[in-house]
This record gives structure tokens, C-alpha cells and sequence, in this order.
């Protein structure tokens, strides 16, 4: 047996055994290098190409390239960054399908609309709560109150009406406050930082549940009796019963926010002397009133507290500030998207970390759908009209609830998440529409097994060919057609589930880009 030997990987030294790929040799220093068609059962495939590192001044796949004594690797420059986001963006090129659906994308707060209405529909209600409590805070004011942006982009407007997408994040969270046990989103362990967010309306609201989940010490500061600012002056207990905003405050007190009640700044405390209390200070006052501007210790712009627009950063040190005492924010899910923005800012203070705000979720969007590929969706799901809940005040009941979401058309991709074409895109700043052309027609096969195809997002990496081969299924899938009109299939034109015998849940495991997937588990179906 020969002995091993070292190469070197962007000036590393690390010891590889003869026959080894390059990749293997990076995984060991701990560089991750993006791979798609990539299986280490398989062997190397060699057809994504966003594996490539550079050699000799050369381009070249890690996956399949040996290692060889006084190799020097280049892995991690802007060149072969460049590289590996243009053979990104050139799988984007002829991809059908969208990452995240419509109403997914048009959320402010982005709530995973279509997993939560799987939840719903099968009855799932903890699990709904889960994926609503996750993305939103206050979901049982939201969903009363929200202008519900996402149900403009329901793609069942263009059939007859769209999801009650608000309506059913009302039911999800009334039902979650009427457990008994609601769910509290994890919280990260102390960090042992302190903030103070002066203003309880929405913004703050907000910025308050994000900044505790970070696990940061905070307090709102409010000069009324109870917090809640216009959610409590500007509404009606019709539109929003107060026990049902109190309920929705002491959930974030059980994740650990302190409110100071009747307290104002410029009258009992300074923002000089909170600053020396807390490690950050985050003013979300609502609208600034003239008189009492001299009072807060920071530049005014014309609108309001002047602020650097990227970060909520004012003009003193260690002091953000955002939603309406910035600028008028007239909705109330807008106002919340702007706390959750400023905490990540703060946040990233807290930690000495450039601050910015939260980076948008990757999504392929596939745009406008004819009839067709709309019926494509409608067939898995229920053609009935909206569903009005019987008593209007008490909001859907369950089998209301149950049927209202059954409507939902999954326009989403159910590996969304999971995927790693999705994953690497979002990492390398891919732009999914550099390359792209008029898109391809989108299909979805359900086969009778339960599989899901989607031949518009499959890549032809090869993996499932070459595990039905490797298990010797009778038929196995294959390789059909020449040139762009590669596709992959069953020989004798027969469906996806007849090649797929013995290594269907191997094959969806281990699928890319969610082109294969089960639909009894896709996306918490």
C-alpha cells in the first residue's frame, strides 16, 4: 500500500491517502465545498460543476479530481467563487419551479404559509402553532389585523378566491392560546446583554420577541398602564379583543421580557442614563410629537428620528431606533417586519458585527402560470369556494379550518428548505434569473407510489440513476433523448414509481433539488 502524503488547500497542509478526491482533502481541513451531483456511494458524476476548485491554473471538479503529491489547491478565492455561482445560475437557467410560494414571499414577517396550512389540514394544530410562532410574533393580533399582503399573491385569485391565509392564522393561534400550554419558540442561551426598547406598540412588540429568542436580557419601557400602543388606542375590542392582546403579551413575558409600565422618556428616565444601564437602547416611540422632541437625545429627521435607513442606527452611540417614530408605517405587520429588521441590527451590535438587516430568503420564482399549469396544482387540491366560518366572531372552527386550507394549491416547493440547490444559491448570492430565457413548461407527476416528479427541477445529476443501478432495480431509471433535451425516465416510456422498486425513499433522500419527493411527507404535508 503506498503512504500518504500532504497537499496543501489554499496554503493548508493536510495528510490524504493516495486515490483520495480533493474534495475528501478539503472536508478534512473543514472547507465546504458546495457539491450537487455529488453521492460518496456513487462515486464522482462530475455534472453539476459547482464543485470547482482551481489546479495549475486550471478549473477543475473536486469531486472527481485525485489527489497527487505537491498538489496546491486554490478553493476559497473570488475566482473560484465566481465560478461556482455561474454554474449556479446556469442550473437556474431552464429551473420550473419556485423555491418559496407567492404568499411565502409577499409575508413581510415570511410565515411559511403553505407548510402551516398542511399542518391545519391534517389536523396537525401543535405543529401549525409551531411554524406560525416561529415567524410571527402576536400571531393572534396579526391575524385579526394584518391587510394579509400574501393572499394578493394566492395564486387561486386567478381561479376564484384565495386561501383565508389571515383567517386561518387566527384560528392557529387562538387554538394554541386556548391550550393551555402555548408554544414558545426556542430561545438561545443568555448572552449576557441587556437591552431596553422604549415604546410598546408593534415595532417594538416585535423587536422585543426576536431580541429575547436571541437570547438577549430585554426590557420595554412604556409610559402608559398597559403596552400595546395603537393596538390598544386605534382599535376596538371587536377588532381586537383586549384579552386576547393580553394573552398574546404575556407570551412574551414567558420568554423572558420585562415590562415597565408608566414610565417616560424625558420625564423619569434619560436615553444618557439608559445607555448606561443597557448595552443597546432601541427607541420605537410611534409618531413623534413636537413638543416632546427636545427630549430624546437624538437628531430628528423630517419625518421623525433620523436613522441610518440600512441599520435603524441613530445618531448616538449604542441607540437604534424604528417603525413609526422613524417614519409612518401605516400597517401593522410592516411595523412588526421593521422591529424583527432592527433587532437583527441590534443584535449584530451586541456582538460587534457590521449591523444589517436579515437577508431575504433564496427563491427560484417561476412568475406567472397559464391555465394549464394551474389545473397541474388544482388537482391536489380541494375545488370547493372559500369557506366562511359559521360564527363569525369565534373565527373557523376546526373542520372549517381543516376545509379552508385543503384549498391551498402547494404552489410551493415542498423540499423548500431541505433543498441543496436552494442552499448553495442562498450562500453563493446566486441570481436565478442571469441565464434564464423563456422557462419550460412546469409539470408535476403524481405517481400512484405517493412520488411527486417534477421534471423541471431536476438537473440530471445522475444520483438516482445510478442508485437504481447500483441496486439492480428491474427497470431503474435512465438517461432518454440527446443533447438539451436530456430528460430523466423509465425505459419503455413507463412511470417514475415503476423504476423506483426498492430505492424510491433513497432516491427522494438524497434528490438535490426536490424533483423527487414524497407526498405524504413533502413540506409537512
Amino acid at each position: 500500500m503506498s503512504a500518504n502524503f500532504s497537499i496543501t488547500i489554499d496554503g493548508h497542509a493536510v495528510q490524504v491517502a493516495p486515490g483520495e478526491s480533493v474534495l475528501n482533502a478539503a472536508r478534512k481541513l473543514g472547507i465546504d465545498i458546495p457539491t450537487l451531483c455529488y453521492l460518496e456511494k456513487c462515486g464522482p458524476l462530475n455534472t453539476c460543476q459547482v464543485c470547482l476548485v482551481k489546479l495549475n491554473g486550471k478549473l477543475v471538479p473536486s469531486c472527481g479530481t485525485k489527489v497527487a503529491p505537491g498538489m496546491a489547491v486554490e478553493s476559497e478565492t473570488t475566482e473560484v467563487h465566481e465560478a461556482r455561482r455561474t454554474a449556479l445560475e446556469l442550473l437556474f437557467s431552464d429551473h420550473v419551479g419556485d423555491c418559496l410560494s407567492p404568499c411565502h414571499r409577499l409575508c413581510p414577517l415570511q410565515l411559511n404559509v403553505p407548510v402551516m396550512l398542511r399542518h391545519i389540514q391534517a389536523g396537525r394544530l401543535h405543529e401549525a402553532a409551531v411554524t406560525v410562532r416561529q415567524a410571527l410574533p402576536l400571531p393572534a393580533v396579526l391575524g385579526r389585523l394584518c391587510h394579509h399582503p400574501c393572499e394578493q399573491g394566492c395564486r387561486r385569485n386567478s381561479l376564484d378566491d384565495p386561501a383565508a391565509i389571515r383567517e386561518m392564522e387566527r384560528f392557529v393561534a387562538d387554538q394554541d392560546l386556548q391550550s393551555g400550554a402555548p408554544h414558545l419558540p426556542p430561545c438561545k442561551p443568555h448572552t449576557g446583554k441587556s437591552v431596553a426598547i422604549i415604546g410598546g406598540g408593534p415595532a417594538g412588540l416585535a423587536a422585543a420577541h426576536f431580541l429575547a429568542r436571541e437570547g438577549h436580557a430585554v426590557t420595554v419601557v412604556d409610559r402608559h398602564e398597559k403596552a400595546g400602543g395603537t393596538l390598544r388606542t386605534r382599535t376596538t375590542e371587536v377588532e381586537l379583543p383586549r384579552e386576547v392582546l393580553d394573552a398574546e403579551l404575556a407570551q412574551l413575558e414567558r420568554l423572558g421580557v420585562q415590562f415597565k409600565l408608566n414610565v417616560a422618556l424625558g420625564q423619569d428616565l434619560t436615553l444618557e442614563g439608559l445607555s448606561r444601564g443597557f448595552n443597546a437602547v432601541l427607541l420605537t416611540l410611534g409618531e413623534i410629537s413636537p413638543r416632546n422632541t427636545h427630549n430624546l437625545g437624538v437628531v430628528l429627521g423630517p419625518h421623525g428620528i433620523k436613522t441610518d435607513p440600512n441599520t435603524g442606527w441613530t445618531s448616538a452611540p449604542d441607540v437604534f431606533a424604528a417603525g413609526s417614530a422613524v417614519k409612518p408605517v401605516k400597517q401593522l405587520v410592516k411595523a412588526m417586519s421593521e422591529g424583527r429588521a432592527v433587532a437583527e441590527c441590534v443584535h449584530r451590535h451586541l456582538f460587534g458585527v457590521a449591523p444589517r438587516r436579515p437577508e431575504k430568503t433564496f427563491s427560484s420564482v417561476m412568475g406567472r402560470l397559464d391555465p394549464g399549469e394551474l389545473r397541474e396544482f388544482l388537482r391536489g387540491a380541494n375545488s370547493a369556494g372559500r369557506v366562511s366560518p359559521c360564527d363569525r366572531c369565534l373565527g373557523h372552527n376546526r373542520a372549517e379550518a381543516a376545509i379552508e386550507s385543503s384549498r391551498c394549491l402547494h404552489c410551493d416547493c415542498r423540499s423548500s428548505g431541505n433543498c441543496v440547490l436552494q442552499h448553495w444559491a442562498q450562500v453563493y448570492d446566486a441570481d436565478a434569473n442571469r441565464f434564464r430565457s423563456e422557462r419550460k413548461k412546469f409539470e408535476q407527476h403524481l405517481q400512484p407510489g405517493g412520488i411527486i416528479f417534477e421534471p423541471g427541477k431536476c438537473i440530471l445529476c445522475g444520483i438516482c440513476v445510478k442508485l437504481t443501478e447500483m441496486a439492480a432495480e428491474p427497470l431503474g431509471l435512465t438517461f432518454i433523448g440527446r443533447g438539451f433535451d436530456v430528460k430523466v425516465g423509465v425505459p419503455f416510456s413507463r412511470e417514475i414509481d415503476a423504476g423506483l422498486q426498492k430505492v424510491a425513499a433513497e432516491c427522494v433522500e438524497h434528490c438535490p433539488t426536490g424533483a423527487l419527493v414524497f407526498k405524504s411527507e413533502a413540506g409537512g404535508s
